[in-house]
């Protein structure tokens, strides 16, 4: 399983990539496996600003529908528009084309509140 380094993590499964003032969030390669085949994404936050910890959106799947949680507080800017047409780039691609979200952070600092590749790896049990 993948965990990369330039990664920040959930304990809810969400990762984050900071690239400059722009945050990409997704759901991690063990989220993706848990849930199973993914068929659908429903983000409709777009231009609110979302506290950190609260849901963003919802991710179904055939087995079960699972909440999005946002790991820092901030404006969704964009949902990854590819997603409609393509749920299943999330398990071909979770960190990569499956991206979900991207949000401007209201703080740099919420990040420091969050899992290391390594840290998220010992709460999985890997």
């Amino acid at each position: 399983m993948n965990f990369p380094l330039n990664l920040k993590y959930t304990k809810d499964h969400e990762w984050i990539r900071l690239e400059g003032d722009v945050a990409y969030i997704g759901i991690t390669e063990f989220a993706q496996r848990e849930l199973g085949d993914i068929v659908y994404i429903d983000i409709n936050t777009v231009g609110q600003e979302v506290s950190q910890n609260d849901v963003f959106g919802t991710v179904e799947a055939v087995k079960t529908v699972s909440d999005l949680f946002m790991p820092v507080t901030g404006t969704i800017e964009e949902v990854n528009s590819q997603l409609d047409a393509s749920p299943e780039l999330v398990n071909q691609d979770p960190y990569g084309e499956g991206w979900m979200v991207k949000v401007s952070l209201s703080s740099v600092s919420d990040l420091d509140s969050l899992l290391s590749a390594e840290d998220y790896k010992t709460q999985i049990g890997h």
